[in-house]
């Protein structure tokens, strides 16, 4: 994803920049589950996404949007709107349910191609606007909101 700005130099755009790459590469998987029927290998692919997206969404909606929203009050909007609608179709396997809606794997897909957009506006547009209008104050309650929101992914190791 983008690494022409310098916005990645920041633990907290760094972190939600890894979630992002988790995000897509499970995305890969649960279209490989699609391509073979796997309704059940589907859902638990759901789950996976969901669990990332859980602090992931939590840090945007709680420290970098907030900070955001004056500036750009429509496009945070936006991207909210698309956090619910993509939430909801994921919500519909959690709990290790696999959904009996034939309709399901559809709009699942559908949905993941709208996260795959997502991501890129986010990746794209957001962060860099971030580093370029958040104050240090700004950016420390972005840090405050991970570390009690946490991450599902492990630390990257040392070089």
């Amino acid at each position: 994803m983008c690494e022409y700005c310098g916005c990645q130099s920041l633990a907290s755009i760094e972190e939600l920049t890894r979630e992002h790459d988790e995000v897509v590469r499970l995305i890969s998987h649960l279209r490989l589950a699609q391509r073979a029927g796997d309704v059940a290998g589907m859902a638990q692919h759901a789950r996976g996404i969901a669990a990332v997206l859980g602090p992931h969404t939590r840090v945007e909606e709680h420290g970098l949007f907030p900070a955001m929203a004056g500036d750009f009050p429509d496009q945070i909007a936006a991207l909210e709107a698309e956090h619910r609608r993509i939430e909801a179709v994921l919500a519909e396997a959690a709990d290790g349910v696999t959904p009996a809606d034939p309709t399901w794997p559809d709009r699942l897909v559908e949905a993941m191609a709208m996260l795959r957009d997502h991501i890129l506006k986010e990746q794209d547009g957001v962060f860099p606007a971030a580093l370029a209008h958040l104050s240090t104050e700004e950016w420390e309650a972005v840090e405050a909101v991970r570390a009690e929101a946490g991450s599902t992914l492990a630390r990257p190791a040392a070089p």
